[in-house]
Parts: structure tokens; sequence; C-alpha cells
């Protein structure tokens, strides 16, 4: 763990960087910084730090990739490009049969070598690694082409190489990568409401700031009220980690965002609505970070599924 003058330096290099870059750029800053040390050494304060940072700046990088990668705990022998699920699910997106693929990538997955596919079959999980040129990698232009994602898909992938990892590898590999994500989605819900308090100060109508209109003031209550509900329960997951913590997590978080576009776009009016404004890069964000590893409908349906299977409520961590 690092201590409380290492974090604020980490945190203090992290903004400059994620001010500054996105993407490419941000993924060779984030190396200078040595962020996947920092990972291996202080898994809360370098991903809580940085996926808040990216979120509220509007950015992108491999981060996810790399917070999966060192989640399944394997030795890859280098940066890899991981496979992400299709959106809305969280099974593994590989399928031992003759390898088939199918899942999502990272903009990062077509700048590195290998790719690694965690995929179905049997009684567990298998794990392995393949040359990122045996994938077929389409960029997905729809609701948010910013974010860089790609759709990865093969069949019958030769050059693989099967690594082993323990059979909960990829549920707790999900669950780290739900947190991560549910990071970034807080710092997009505080940016929205950034946006519109500040809009909401500035904008005057019928002689005063709509800021000290009820209606308007509840809005940014409700949103700052559901955001800071989805990072303390953030930082439950992380005192008692487990995949349904994480989950309820991501499911709160998702829930948080999107209550921040829902309320911003309402106090924002008509700037709101056009491109000029950058609320809808937010907007689009979070409805798609939202649905990457389960969006949070999903998981509150299988949270409650899970609950009448079993009879009994999950032990709930303290917020």
């Amino acid at each position: 763990m690092m201590d409380a003058e290492d974090r604020e330096l980490l945190e203090r290099s992290l903004r400059h960087a994620v001010d500054h870059h996105t993407g490419a750029d941000l993924d060779a800053a984030l190396d200078g910084l040595g962020w996947r040390d920092a990972l291996a050494v202080d898994p809360r304060t370098a991903t809580s730090s940085l996926f808040e940072l990216q979120g509220a700046a509007d950015a992108t990088s491999a981060a996810l990739d790399d917070v999966l990668a060192a989640a399944l705990d394997l030795d890859t022998g280098g940066p890899v490009g991981v496979v992400l699920p299709l959106l809305g699910g969280a099974r593994p997106p590989g399928t031992v049969a003759g390898l088939t693929v199918r899942g999502l990538g990272t903009a990062a997955l077509a700048r590195r070598e290998t790719a690694l596919v965690v995929a179905s079959g049997g009684e567990k999980d298998v794990a392995v690694l393949v040359p990122t040129a045996s994938l077929a990698l389409r960029p997905v232009t729809g609701l948010d082409p910013d974010l860089g994602l790609v759709e990865v898909a093969g069949d019958d992938v030769g050059d693989a190489v099967q690594a082993d990892p323990p059979p909960t590898a990829w549920d707790a590999a999900v669950a780290a990568g739900r947190r991560a994500l549910g990071h970034e989605l807080v710092g997009v819900g505080r940016a929205i409401l950034a946006m519109a308090r500040d809009h909401a100060v500035d904008r005057v109508q019928f002689g005063r700031p709509i800021a000290s209109f009820q209606a308007v003031r509840h809005r940014l209550a409700e949103t700052l009220v559901a955001v800071e509900a989805a990072d303390a329960a953030l930082g439950a997951a992380w005192d008692e980690p487990s995949p349904t913590t994480a989950a309820m997590a991501k499911a709160l978080a998702g829930r948080g965002a999107r209550t921040a576009a829902r309320h911003g776009q309402q106090v924002l009016a008509g700037i709101g609505f056009t491109t000029d404004h950058r609320l809808h890069r937010y907007v689009r964000r979070a409805i798609v970070l939202d649905e990457l590893l389960g969006g949070a409908r999903t998981l509150t349906h299988e949270l409650g599924q899970e609950v009448l299977r079993a009879r009994r409520l999950p032990e709930l961590p303290a917020l």
C-alpha cells in the first residue's frame, strides 16, 4: 500500500496526464508514470484515481485492459489487450471449441501485439493468448465513437497459447473491471453535475439565476446524492471485495451517471441539446460505460434473482 505522500504524488501526476492526453498519448504518459507498477502495489489507489479522472476529463486509455489482465494474474510477457464481453454481458467472450471469439476491445487492442481471450469450456474457464492479427477488429462507430471500442471476432483462431487461470479468475477480473468502470462513471457524473451547477449559477431568467429555482435545486441535489451514493458503494466494494459488492457498486454507479445525465440535460435545457456544448459527450459516455460488463438494470435484475434463489439477503457492507 502507498503512504499518503505517495498517493498524493500519484494523483497529482495522473491529473496532469489525463488533463493533457487521451488515447495512445495517455497510454504513453501512464507508462512513463509507472501506472501499472502502481496498480500492482496499490490497486485501489491506482484504479480509483485514474478512472475517476479519466471519466471527468472524457479521456480514454488502455487502463481497463491492464486492470483485467492484472486480476487474471497470468504471465503474459508484457502488456496485452483483453477481449471484453459484448455490451450488457459479462460472460467470457470466447468458447474453447475451435476458439471462437465474439466480444469487444478497447482502442488499445489494435496497438498491442497480443490479445488475451478468456474462453468458457467444460468445467472451468481457460485463458489463451493469441496474436491480435489473428482476430478481426471492426471499429464501433455507434453512440460513442470517441471511446474507440472495436468489435472483435474470430473463428477457429490459430496460434493460441493456453494459460490456466484458477476457475474463479474470470469472476475476479469482472469484479475488478466493474469497480474500475464504476469509478469512471462517478467521474462522468461529477463532471455533468459541475456543468449543470455552473450553468445554473450563470443563467439568469426573470431577473435571477435559475439556481435559485426550487425545481433546479432539487435536480442538482438528487444528482449529488446519486453520485455520492455510488462513490460510497465503490469504497465499500474495495473494503469488502467480492463479485457481489462489485456488481452492486457498478449498478449504483451506472444509475448515478444516468441520473446525472437526465437532470443535467434538464438544467442545461436548450444549450444542452447542441453539439456546441460538451454535455453530449458525457451523456454518450455514461450510456456506453454503464453497459460495459453489465448495465445497471441487468445487474440489479441478476442480484434480485440471486436473492430469490438463495432466499436470503447478501451481507451488505457498511457505507
